[in-house]
């Protein structure tokens, strides 16, 4: 296992470095695209429709569109009692709380787990994006870590998850790089915290709104190779597990991208914000600025700008992601 990893590409660092070199060498100066969103978004229709190959870039705000918010009404629906005990206000915050007792923190990672990873989104954000680009040779980079794309239809062989996923777990003090799949282990604990299942088999919040926020002492995950203790496999530190799914994504994403050098490729980044931006953001702007085929498409309500290096083929537009997706899909819909 260890001389077949080694082989693989390196298709998270080798894309962090290219975007970071470009980053160093431009002017700092932005672009919000030329022409008025409405043209903008024509092209992007055009760029879609004519595309040799898609490859979509994906942050927190395309999970956002889809339903899967981490505050307000959602937060409060799931998480109430830990609102009003511990004063945490939103979901991704309290999974950084320090709890004082493992059987509540995993109490509220049974909560955290299940309610964005194994239920279904909101909103048909993700499967109508697939239809957009299905017949297309793409590809998808996210730091999204809840599988939606999977869960939408998207095929896994063309999907690399660079942050982790909330399906996994690793060991704490990692002696290798094995992670365990945690969906039996969410079911039994989301039902020992007192959810009830619905007609549909989903689990809901009594009626009652009795819920317990400790686990018993037994359903603390533990490794089923040595009894060490699990913790999630999210990347935070340098104790990251990198398993062989991963190694293999990114190793399909370099070959994605070294194949598609000279291609007319669309680089379409959805919903990334500012917390990451070497990731996806900067490796688009330089794949864009070396391939003079390729088009850089950005979409996020409030934060689409571009390098002024890449101006003359870049797409930015402020928008909602689910308008927008709504009115490309019903226009490729009309040419098919």
């Amino acid at each position: 296992m260890k001389n077949c990893l080694n082989k693989f590409q390196d298709g998270y660092r080798q894309s962090i470095s290219n975007g970071l070199k470009f980053v160093s060498s431009i002017s700092g100066k932005i672009s919000y695209g030329k022409g008025s969103e409405s043209e903008m978004i024509e092209k992007l229709k055009d760029s879609i429709n004519t595309a040799d190959a898609i490859v979509v870039g994906a942050g927190s705000g395309l999970s956002t569109a889809a339903g899967f918010t981490y505050s307000g009404s959602r937060f409060r629906q799931y998480f109430f009692d830990f609102e009003e005990k511990y004063g945490i206000r939103d979901i991704y915050s309290g999974g950084f709380y320090p709890f004082p007792k493992k059987e509540i923190l995993w109490a509220w990672w049974a909560r955290h787990i299940y309610f964005n990873r194994y239920v279904t989104p909101i909103k048909p954000v993700y499967s109508q994006l697939l239809a957009l680009i299905r017949n297309k040779d793409y590809f998808v980079v996210t730091t999204n870590v809840d599988h939606l794309f999977q869960k939408s239809g998207f095929d896994k062989n063309r999907l690399f998850y660079t942050q982790g996923d909330y399906g996994l777990f690793q060991k704490e003090e990692p002696s290798d790089m094995k992670t365990y799949d945690n969906e039996e282990w969410t079911l039994k604990a989301i039902e020992a915290s007192g959810f009830i299942r619905n007609k549909d088999n989903l689990f809901e919040v009594p009626t009652d709104r009795k819920l317990s926020m400790e686990l018993p002492s037994d359903l603390t995950p533990l490794s089923p190779d040595d009894q060490r203790s699990l913790v999630m496999n999210l990347r935070s530190d340098d104790s990251f597990v990198e398993d062989y799914g991963w190694k293999n994504a990114s190793n399909n994403y370099a070959s994605f991208l070294n194949g598609h050098k000279k291609s007319k490729v669309l680089y379409l980044e959805l919903g990334v914000g500012a917390n990451t931006p070497v990731i996806i953001k900067y490796p688009f702007w330089s794949e864009v600025s070396s391939n003079h085929n390729a088009t850089y498409a950005c979409v996020n309500y409030g934060q689409a700008f571009c390098p002024i290096e890449i101006e003359d083929r870049s797409l930015c537009i402020d928008a909602d992601i689910t308008q927008l997706l709504n009115s490309s899909l019903r226009y490729q819909e009309n040419i098919a």
